[in-house]
């Protein structure tokens, strides 16, 4: 990692002191529908310092790395999630106190679709992923309303 001191140094090695960005264990899923009609789920661990995202973890596809940046005015988080020796995944979304971190994930050539990720001790957000995915199957129709709005 960077030598570079950003910050205060009353958390262990600078870690994020901000509450949407707890450094540990996270859970989530992503979605790829039609053709999967489950949740994908992964665990995973996540590390967020200065402004960077590290950590790895696993899912039904394989192992993964993932390394990326948050903002914590805006709350912005984009990831690439690499599986090892394999293909990378970018991950775009938004972190939110009691929500976590949610966006959508696109590979070019082969999709897009939504992916939900928490803190590993935070109560599951049912409600606001059940809306979350009745508001994402509503935009995906028709398919020409996913041209840039």
């Amino acid at each position: 990692g960077s030598e570079e001191v950003t910050g205060s140094h009353n958390a262990p090695d600078n870690l994020e002191t901000d509450e949407r960005f707890p450094t540990g264990e996270w859970k989530g899923f992503w979605l790829q529908r039609p053709m999967l009609k489950e949740r994908q789920r992964m665990e995973l661990v996540l590390s967020f310092a200065g402004g960077h995202i590290e950590g790895d973890g696993a899912d039904a596809i394989a192992e993964f790395v993932m390394r990326g940046r948050y903002d914590v005015a805006t709350g912005k988080v984009t990831i690439d999630k690499h599986y090892v020796g394999q293909h990378h995944v970018l991950y775009e979304g938004w972190a939110e106190i009691d929500k976590g971190i949610w966006g959508l994930w696109s590979i070019p050539m082969v999709g897009k679709d939504g992916f939900h990720l928490w803190p590993k001790g935070m109560e599951y957000p049912t409600a606001n992923d059940l809306q979350a995915e009745a508001s994402e199957s509503r935009a995906r129709e028709p398919r020409r309303s996913l041209i840039d709005v």
